[in-house]
């Protein structure tokens, strides 16, 4: 492995585990925002105190998570520029507009509004305290959507073109990349899977007040708004992620194709594998158990498409390669000659191929004297790492299942008043805190790794994006970033322990009688 090829990879290694550091945070700051909306809604509409008691204790834990997600948010910013400064330099007059629209939504929108939220209880009409509380759910899935239109485009660039003048990818349709179907899918998939952890860390920390016999009245209205926000939520998550694979498989068919360890075309309509035991180097997938039909309707909404497989896609990427080495050569030619026509007539018909072509940078230099073998090298590097994709895509999907059935489960009880007699669902809720974090992580995983080799989808292969930096100096700052969000981990944790065996302020009187006992009607 060469020392180019080393930054390659630890610059990919930090800001991954930088973005799967934050995005701990990220989901439950979504799910808490919607929450305390429908908490405060519920005071202001019932005057009940205990709702309002409610919604500034489950407030505390939000700000506590909030803050911590601003703070390990802000340096995956400053990586753009330190360590994937071509990157940056390449595609910044794009990706600069959505993350500078964030920044504003997240620092002057949510911001301004946490404090008000914070401060203004007892200085702010219940109305008006409502509506703050509901900027700020609004503001934090602002922020999200811009962050998931840059992702977004990053995955399907669209509104955008090569300037051979500039040697810059530059805007020229906003609302395309604003409107981008697959950012759009992104958004409205992860927003949802937010929610669910929203609504399974308050299921979780009810449950743990209701087998303790602490905060009953409570948190048996926390644990109602939890089972039935989260079935919704989880219902949402299978629908909208049925949307992103569509839309991947419209823009991103090696990625489906790398998820489904499909080698080969499956003819319509394609089955989806729910087992097997793929193997990158024999090119083939052992064991496979599939489901007819269900590929099909989820990659092309029909059962008379066929889904490309593998190698018919490296075909068609080695054909690409060819097409974006007339580009380069045509690029070559203006880069001599600015006025030269046909040069950049050339240049614009063979244009979205050009990326391709710099796959085979990783290669040899000098690419336009590449040979057939080296060619078709580069189109397999086109291909994905097939089994971490194939086994994270299916236990994110089977979780998303697990979630639907237990909160399903949970919201009969509830409408039946029988939640509170349930202990063994009751510890069950206690001990699936983690999943949802998992299951958004695999999620991230699957999206992020499912692209590769590119940075820009077909538009800018990950190896040319990194700054020219030591290997040594990526991996000190790598191990102080570590070292740094640990620690963040740490008191994140520490801090919300604290404040949940705090709990909230008592407002009901003592219960004498043993927790199981007391009476479930909800008010």
């Amino acid at each position: 492995m060469n020392t180019a090829l080393d930054v390659v990879q630890l610059s990919r290694l930090q800001f991954g585990l930088t973005a799967m550091y934050h995005f701990l945070f990220v989901p439950l700051t979504l799910g808490l925002s919607v929450m305390l909306a429908i908490m405060e809604s519920v005071y202001v509409m019932t005057g009940k105190e205990v709702w309002r008691q409610a919604t500034k204790f489950w407030g505390v834990l939000f700000g506590i998570n909030f803050a911590m997600g601003v703070a390990t948010g802000i340096t995956m910013e400053f990586q753009f520029g330190m360590n994937w400064a071509y990157y940056s330099h390449y595609v910044g007059d794009v990706f600069g507009a959505p993350l500078a629209i964030e920044g504003l939504m997240a620092f002057f929108l949510e911001a301004t509004f946490i404090g008000l939220f914070f401060f203004g209880w007892d200085r702010m009409s219940k109305v008006g305290h409502l509506c703050v509380t509901c900027l700020v759910a609004l503001g934090s899935n602002l922020s999200a959507l811009w962050i998931l239109v840059a992702n977004g485009w990053m995955q399907n660039p669209v509104g955008a073109h090569f300037n051979p003048d500039t040697m810059r990818m530059e805007v020229t349709d906003f609302m395309a990349i604003l409107f981008n179907p697959v950012a759009q899918a992104k958004f409205v998939h992860t927003v949802s899977a937010g929610y669910v952890t929203g609504a399974v860390f308050v299921a979780s920390v009810s449950a743990i007040y209701l087998l303790q016999g602490k905060h009953i009245e409570m948190a048996r209205r926390s644990m109602t708004v939890a089972v039935s926000f989260g079935l919704a939520s989880a219902l949402s998550v299978v629908v909208l992620g049925d949307e992103s694979g569509y839309t991947a498989g419209e823009n991103q068919k090696m990625k489906i194709a790398a998820i489904e360890a499909m080698w080969d075309t499956e003819p319509a309509p394609a089955a989806f594998t729910i087992f097997g035991l793929p193997n990158q180097e024999t090119r083939q997938t052992e064991y496979a158990l599939r489901m007819p039909w269900v590929l099909g309707l989820i990659a092309t909404r029909s059962i008379d498409k066929e889904v490309p497989g593998i190698k018919e896609l490296v075909a068609r990427a080695q054909q690409r390669i060819h097409n974006g080495l007339i580009a380069y050569n045509a690029l070559e030619k203006l880069r001599t000659d600015r006025t030269d026509a046909s040069a950049r007539a050339q240049l614009d018909q063979y244009a979205p191929a050009l990326g391709y072509a710099l796959l085979l940078k990783q290669i040899r230099p000098d690419i336009a004297n590449a040979t057939e073998d080296e060619i078709a090298q580069a189109a397999w590097t086109t291909v994905p790492s097939v089994s971490p994709l194939f086994w994270s895509f299916r236990a994110m999907v089977g979780l998303g299942f697990f979630f639907i059935f237990l909160f399903g489960l949970a919201f009969y009880l509830v409408s039946t008043s029988r939640l509170l007699k349930a202990r063994a669902l009751l510890w069950v809720m206690v001990f699936i805190l983690p999943l949802p974090w998992i299951a958004a992580e695999l999620g991230w995983y699957v999206a992020e790794v499912g692209r590769q080799p590119w940075v820009i989808e077909g538009v800018l292969p990950t190896f040319l994006a990194v700054s020219s930096l030591s290997a040594n100096n990526v991996l000190v700052t790598l191990v102080g970033f570590i070292a740094f969000y640990s620690a963040l981990l740490v008191v994140d944790v520490y801090l919300m322990v604290k404040a949940i065996r705090h709990g909230p302020g008592e407002i009901e009187p003592d219960v004498s009688a043993p927790p199981f006992a007391v009476a479930s009607a909800a008010e």
